[in-house]
């Protein structure tokens, strides 16, 4: 074959911004289209591996931020050994880790990049179309009700759970970008952006509230308060925080019917063991304290989660549910590693919340993440769900690579 025909195809320089732009599409493609995320994703690594620098890739490694998330991997994978279920079971718990494995590729991929402010953008703008599409979604369904019910007014694909804690993240985003832009004497900016993100959270309170994003909220703000105004700004943050939320709680029927869910479905598990949404994460939390109680160093191995659930079925109510996902992430990962997994976990999560601890804006959209997905992990296994998973491996990734770059550029140019 000509090589002048293939040379285009193998350039380096070529396929580096292929890589960036594949990156860039995946996260804008996750507010919309689980099969668009996973061809995207492969179609990354396939322009990725033939211009990864190895050398860098070791370096990330060798750090916190990028060793650990392969280390529980390697964890994961030697608890598949003592695991007692078909190898078929071992190999499907540890699907949930494979995407760990891509984290130090992408700090070392867009540590060398600039384009991590441009895909923040594009993520930005995918989540404001799906924000538009929310509201025509929502009036529409108004005006035309769905008679099978078949989906949530206000989500027009996906879940509420993963859309609040999209909006959720773009709100705070923008909120930070008009105090930047603020202080930089930018004032029709700031207000463009600030007005922007009170849509963003408007559609949270009176569209789409997900129970999560409202436990996680309080958790921002401080940080916001922390990271703009130093200690002192907290307090007046999150005295601003309770005001808006007390508007919000006495201006949104539907907020207060969301929060107060919670309490009733708890209530009627608990009285009833009926078959509600927060009564079956109560069964699965006592159930799954019991199996770690009786492995609680090592855990019971990798797959291990739905052969413990089926040893402990009850007759009625949630009880009779025979779980793969207990819907925590510290009891799904302390079910099959143990203690010893949980602390790889927190290891983890610590090393990337200490990556984001600069870095302007960039650095708030890391740790803002962050954060999120270790509050969240309370009453979810985000790590191990496809969509808020890889979410979360391409943030860190693509964000966390920005800042060491950044911080790379600034003790170069100090030098």
């Amino acid at each position: 074959m000509d090589g002048t025909l293939t040379a285009p195809w193998f350039d380096r320089a070529r396929l580096e911004r292929a890589a960036d732009l594949l990156a860039a599409a995946v996260l804008v493609s996750i507010p919309w289209s689980t099969t668009a995320t996973a061809v995207l994703i492969v179609l990354w690594l396939l322009a990725l591996v033939p211009t990864v620098d190895w050398l860098a890739v070791r370096r990330e490694l060798l750090s916190p931020a990028g060793g650990l998330p392969v280390a529980f991997f390697l964890l994961a994978a030697v608890g598949m050994l003592w695991a007692d279920v078909p190898w078929r079971e071992r190999l499907g718990g540890l699907d949930s880790f494979h995407r760990l494995l891509v984290i130090p590729l992408l700090l070392a991929q867009f540590r060398r990049s600039g384009n991590a402010r441009w895909i923040i953008l594009g993520f930005l703008a995918s989540c404001t179309v799906l924000l538009v599409a929310s509201y025509v979604h929502f009036v529409w369904r108004q005006w035309i009700p769905d008679p099978d019910r078949w989906t949530a007014y206000g989500i027009p694909v996906k879940d509420y759970i993963l859309q609040s804690g999209e909006f959720q993240l773009c709100a705070f985003a923008l909120a930070y970008a008009a105090v930047e832009a603020w202080r930089a004497q930018r004032r029709k900016l700031a207000l463009t952006l600030g007005v922007l993100a009170c849509v963003f959270l408007a559609n949270i309170v009176y569209i789409v509230t997900g129970r999560t994003a409202i436990v996680v909220m309080p958790v921002l703000l401080a940080l916001f308060g922390l990271r703009l105004f130093g200690w002192r700004g907290v307090l007046g943050v999150v005295l601003a925080g309770v005001l808006i939320a007390a508007a919000a709680w006495f201006s949104s029927n539907y907020l207060r019917m969301r929060v107060l869910g919670a309490w009733t479905e708890a209530y009627s598990y608990e009285t009833q063991s009926a078959d509600t949404s927060a009564g079956e994460r109560l069964e699965f939390w006592k159930k799954s304290l019991r199996f770690i109680a009786a492995a609680p160093v090592v855990g019971h191995g990798t797959g291990s989660i739905r052969e413990q659930f089926s040893r402990v079925v009850g007759t009625s109510g949630p009880s009779t549910i025979i779980s793969e996902n207990p819907h925590q992430q510290t009891l799904t990962v302390a079910i099959q590693l143990g203690l010893v997994g949980v602390l790889v976990l927190y290891a983890m999560w610590i090393a990337h919340l200490v990556l984001f601890r600069g870095g302007g804006l960039i650095g708030w959209c890391g740790l803002s993440l962050v954060a999120q997905n270790i509050v969240s992990s309370l009453f979810n296994s985000y790590l191990f769900d496809f969509t808020q998973g890889w979410f979360y491996v391409f943030g860190v990734g693509v964000l966390g690579g920005a800042v060491l770059g950044m911080s790379a550029r600034k003790s170069a140019a100090s030098e």
